[in-house]
């Protein structure tokens, strides 16, 4: 069983700003992380199949191996950070988490329905995003559909 979070009475939902500002920040991480994939499946065709520099992504199946890669790659990056503890580099830097309805952390399944109904609301011109300024519980599509919820967690108290 997923564990539980702390704090649950003390958290919000998580409105655009702040959603924004956490995917610009996981943006620059997901772009380090492609080119870091981009730069192994270029060696591996190029050196490992002894491919010709003129031929490397000159075939259907170099570029579609290359873009299941990065899709996989950017998966893997959010799944693991939002089931470990329901939060990506960037949402921590702006105290937002992830979670069930009931406060734990969120299953792979539901990462992967998360991760796929995302890319659908950016290629919807951000609709699915700019509709936590319509839903009274400040739900994007991703959150609707996956079952999940986007939180801020308050300030840690100083010491």
């Amino acid at each position: 069983m997923p564990r539980r979070f702390e704090h649950l009475d003390d958290t919000w939902p998580a409105g655009l700003g702040r959603r924004l500002g956490a995917m610009l920040y996981d943006g620059f991480l997901v772009a380090a992380i492609w080119l870091l994939v981009a730069v192994a499946h270029l060696a591996v065709v190029r050196f490992g199949f002894g491919l010709e520099a003129e031929a490397v992504g000159a075939g259907w199946l170099q570029r579609g191996s290359l873009q299941l890669l990065l899709l996989a790659s950017a998966f893997l990056f959010f799944a693991f950070c939002w089931r470990r503890g329901g939060m990506t580099l960037g949402m921590q830097a702006w105290r937002l988490r992830v979670q069930t309805v009931d406060g734990r952390a969120i299953s792979l399944g539901q990462s992967l329905v998360r991760y796929g109904v995302a890319w659908l609301s950016f290629v919807a011109l951000g609709l699915g995003y700019l509709w936590v300024l319509f839903d009274t519980e400040q739900r994007s599509w991703p959150d609707i559909v996956s079952g999940t919820r986007t939180v801020v967690l308050p300030k840690p108290a100083r010491r």
